[in-house]
């Protein structure tokens, strides 16, 4: 016999948005907007919300006028869907056949699984206690029906229901006729003649129901009593994007375990080329004869396919596996994937000074000193030059390093090599207020220029509060009687009778 668990989110919007945007909680009343033309429409409102009286699809500024300090944020209905498919995934642990529902369900198939967890009122007590640390309101129902599961998560009050075997028509008697998955103008249009509830549909013939308002209500009704079946279609499986090698007798030797890492690496990049992917991280795990396992992971700067490539990055850590009495299982997988389109390879040459990719000797190094030895200047939203980058690891998921001087179309300023990680204040002497500097002291030690060039002004950054005129730089990069080279700046504009503030920032090569 069928079983089919509904998992009904009521404030899936809202709760969502909130993980996405963690913080303290507050007592103001939150709701999602959604953008309608040139309207500004509630799609979805939290219980503080509810309980002032609003409701989706009220203007935001007739719920502005009822709560002025009402907090608000855009709507999302497409990350709401994504993240809802992700969640039917993560449900793939309690039941093999899961599938979003709608905007906030998720339908589970449990026939044959509920024994797992202890019984179905304990999974459905599961499903919904996990989601719940997660901060996911759910309510779980599970029948003998889509239909009835579904109308009963959403017309019942609690948060676990489990219908036995023959409860289903008297269950649904009482709830209203909206519950079988009906149009709200359906729904209305049953409810002026007298049917309200569902089990006012029971003594109604077929061919009445159906002449008058269409065969869907029939059709629904049958579904959520079982009298005609209602296909539903599940997640399709994950890709494959794991292989796995088990051995008649255990092998321990270096040499053996490095042939089949070998035949598994082959294996696996078959996979990926079939997708259209390249692997960032491969964990490789060994199954000991005696119960225990080893596991050694990889990563690469940039998805790879190239099964020479990653079977050198793995035989670096044959050295740190431990055999033990032997291995009898081994099982290599693609924990991370990035899309990688294919590409022509490269021709022999025998040009010199030619440029090769790096990303086989990063890969290398990343994997003997560890990622986060190694990374990129990663460019950052602000033109203030020691908050202009920051330094992201080689393993990040997306690079975007900064380009070098000529590259492409892209001009690049001229910057010092060394740049202090905070300006270090300077005695400077300018003959003209606005001119580059004649003479500074650094670390007690006396420059003077022969050479200067600049400036260039760099604004403050307006959008923060406290930036002011005081922050503005004009810099110079100048050059002393030594050869030494410096990048020094004035910070804020001249002005009379107050000493201008000189900054060192940096130290050309």
């Amino acid at each position: 016999m069928r079983r089919v668990m509904s998992l009904w989110l009521p404030h899936w919007p809202i709760e969502r948005w909130r993980r996405q945007h963690p913080g303290p909680p507050s007592a103001k009343p939150f709701v999602l907007v959604n953008r309608v033309g040139a309207r500004s429409l509630l799609s979805a409102v939290d219980a503080a919300a509810a309980a002032e009286g609003l409701t989706p699809g009220l203007a935001l500024a007739d719920a502005r006028a009822l709560r002025p300090d009402l907090a608000w944020g855009p709507a999302d209905p497409a990350a709401d869907a994504k993240a809802l498919a992700r969640l039917a995934v993560w449900c793939g642990r309690f039941s093999p056949w899961t599938a979003p529902h709608g905007e906030e369900g998720i339908w589970l198939d449990v026939t044959g699984v509920a024994h797992l967890h202890g019984g179905e009122e304990s999974l459905a007590r599961e499903v919904v206690e996990r989601l719940g640390r997660q901060g996911i309101t759910a309510r779980a129902v599970i029948a003998e029906t889509a239909g009835a599961a579904w109308a009963l998560a959403r017309g019942s009050g609690t948060a676990v229901r489990v219908l036995a075997p023959g409860e289903t028509r008297a269950a649904l008697a009482g709830l209203p006729v909206a519950a079988l998955r009906l149009e709200t103008g359906l729904a209305l249009a049953l409810e002026r003649v007298g049917l309200r509830v569902i089990g006012d549909l029971y003594a109604c013939p077929r061919q009445a129901l159906a002449a008058r308002f269409g065969a869907v209500v029939g059709q629904r009704l049958d579904q959520a009593l079982g009298l005609l079946a209602e296909p539903l279609s599940p997640l399709p499986p994950a890709p494959r994007r794991w292989v796995r090698r088990r051995f008649a007798e255990p092998i321990a030797t270096p040499e053996d375990l490095a042939g089949a890492m070998e035949v598994l690496l082959i294996a696996l990049c078959r996979h990926l080329t079939g997708e259209g992917i390249g692997a960032r991280r491969l964990v490789l795990t060994l199954y000991r004869v005696d119960g225990t396992r080893s596991r050694q992971v990889i990563g690469t700067s940039c998805p790879s396919r190239d099964p020479r490539h990653l079977h050198r990055l793995l035989k670096e850590k044959l050295v740190e596996i431990d055999p033990g009495l032997g291995v009898e299982d081994m099982i290599l997988e693609a924990g991370m994937v990035e899309t990688l389109a294919a590409a022509q390879l490269a021709l022999p040459t025998t040009r010199p000074g030619e440029v090769q990719s790096f990303s086989p000797l990063l890969d290398h190094l990343a994997n003997r000193l560890g990622a986060a030895a190694l990374g990129w200047l990663m460019p950052r939203e602000s033109h203030v030059p020691e908050r202009a980058v920051h330094f992201s690891p080689s393993n990040a998921t997306q690079k975007h390093p900064l380009p070098l001087a000529g590259e492409g179309r892209v001009r690049v300023r001229v910057r010092p090599i060394r740049l202090l990680a905070r300006p270090e204040p300077i005695e400077a002497m300018a003959l003209v207020p606005d001119d580059p500097p004649v003479l500074f002291h650094w670390r007690r030690l006396a420059h003077r220029v022969r050479r200067a060039d600049g400036p260039e002004r760099i604004a403050a950054e307006w959008w923060h509060e406290r930036a002011g005129v005081a922050d503005i730089r004009d810099y110079y990069r100048v050059e002393d009687e030594s050869g030494r080279r410096f990048w020094l700046y004035r910070a804020g504009f001249y002005q009379v009778g107050r000493p201008a503030r000189w900054f060192l920032h940096g130290i050309f090569p």
